[in-house]
């Protein structure tokens, strides 16, 4: 019986994991699993990059706008569906593609999830009330004071991530650094990764088009769209949020557009810290396609 294999392709935003997924899909006559927690979304499409029609023809793509942003859905669910398609899937193929930029869902994946705590409802409305009073700023502050480790890797912007790390740490008295990437799960396949690697020069140019193209191509009018939501957690996020502060006219459309470039440079610096951490990425330049999906090749066996 041949061994199944799980092919992950990493890389930052805007460095062209989709079309690179694509190229590896139909070059291994198999499919892709998006683990970009962005694009899970049905109503947010613009502003996630999400495949378009056309790239979604070409081959099939697990958990792409399959939920919509009304429903309850983390890290932990994702983990139990993926492990369900893949014992079902690797019945009739031998590999399969995950991509995305969502480095929290690919570790649960290949590594599971770790014991995180948990945590009483007391220490939980006590963090909650220290964001409602303080805001994020106040969130970023405390965890960087209690556990600078996560601090460093965590996305800032993202105030459920900050909280979660301060609810444990109050919870048991350690950093939540101290619990995560214990123990790895046992997996039944292989995994093979792989990542795009760009000059950090043209990666910020391809940000910063990338982002115009998505203003051309309606994001504002997306956004209109969701904006009595956004206090929703999907909302919360690059893209979305600098828009909804356009809408309340706390800045111009101008100032809104190219705090998106930066926040999404910030984004993608994030990304490749958390990828540098993991040493068992090889890493290609988009011009070595070719030679990923050779050196993919000769990890199949």
């Amino acid at each position: 019986m041949a061994k199944k294999h799980l092919i992950v392709l990493a890389g930052p935003t805007a460095s062209g994991k989709t079309a690179t997924a694509i190229k590896l899909a139909e070059a291994f006559e198999t499919d892709i699993i998006s683990a970009d927690s962005r694009q899970f979304y049905k109503e947010l499409s613009i502003g996630t990059a999400a495949p378009t029609e056309e790239e979604l023809s070409r081959t099939n793509h697990f958990f792409v706008q399959h939920l919509s942003i009304f429903d309850k859905y983390d890290v932990a669910d994702y983990e139990k569906d993926v492990l369900f398609v893949l014992k079902n899937y690797f019945k009739l193929h031998d590999c399969i593609i995950l991509t995305g930029g969502s480095g929290l869902f690919i570790d649960a994946v290949c590594n599971g999830l770790d014991a995180i705590p948990d945590v009483s409802d007391d220490i939980r409305n006590k963090v909650q009330k220290i964001y409602e009073d303080g805001g994020i700023k106040t969130l970023q502050d405390e965890v960087k004071r209690v556990d600078n480790e996560y601090f460093q890797i965590v996305d800032k912007q993202n105030p459920r991530r900050l909280q979660r790390a301060l609810e444990v740490f109050y919870q048991t008295g350690k950093p939540y650094s101290t619990f995560r990437q214990k123990n790895t799960a046992e997996r039944d396949f292989d995994i093979i990764k792989v990542a795009l690697l760009w000059d950090r020069d043209k990666l910020i140019e391809r940000i910063n088009k990338r982002v115009d193209m998505m203003m051309k191509q309606g994001l504002l009018d997306e956004v209109k769209s969701v904006y009595k939501y956004r206090h929703l957690n999907p909302l919360n996020t690059v893209g979305y949020k600098e828009l909804f502060d356009y809408l309340d006219g706390k800045c111009t459309l101008e100032q809104a557009v190219e705090q998106i470039k930066i926040s999404t440079r910030q984004y993608a610096k994030r990304q490749m810290t958390w990828l540098r951490k993991n040493n068992d990425y090889q890493w290609f330049t988009i011009d070595q396609i070719d030679e990923m999906i050779k050196y993919i090749a000769s990890n199949l066996s």
